[in-house]
């Protein structure tokens, strides 16, 4: 008998990000590693895959069924499509209270952005990161 798969829950899939990094000719990957490992100490909760063709973060946690267009378990997709800067959009970045700045943009969707443009930016940033993250997950409707 196969055992029946909790749907509620996300896996999470860090041996095809590592597949991917393995293989990322990025200019800033450096970067984008330290990001990804500030990412997922945030919480034991987050997960991670690679979509829309780059390593995506989500809360892998027991959630209630939604509307899949919905994207409500995304926290944070990686834009590496410049070469000079590392873009974190946050899918409902607007939903985040951040009274720092840290995250930037105003679009209609409800996106913010975060940027990053080397190692110092990352160290100076980290508890910023960590603490939108944090923040993200406390009000996810899960």
């Amino acid at each position: 008998m196969k055992a029946k798969i909790n749907e509620r829950i996300k896996p999470s899939e860090p041996e095809k990000v590592n597949e991917y990094m393995k293989n990322c000719k990025h200019p800033l990957v450096k970067v984008v590693e330290a990001l990804r490992k500030i990412i997922l100490s945030a919480d034991k909760e987050i997960g991670e895959e690679v979509k829309w063709n780059a390593p995506t973060f989500f809360y892998a946690g027991d959630m209630a069924p939604s509307d899949s267009k919905k994207y409500k378990r995304y926290l944070i997709v990686f834009n590496l499509f410049q070469k000079d800067c590392i873009r974190l959009v946050f899918p409902s970045g607007v939903k985040v209270d951040d009274g720092s700045g840290f995250l930037i943009g105003d679009y209609a969707d409800g996106r913010r952005l975060a940027l990053f443009h080397d190692m110092k930016e990352v160290k100076a940033n980290e508890k910023k990161l960590q603490t939108v993250v944090k923040r993200w997950l406390k009000q996810l409707d899960k």
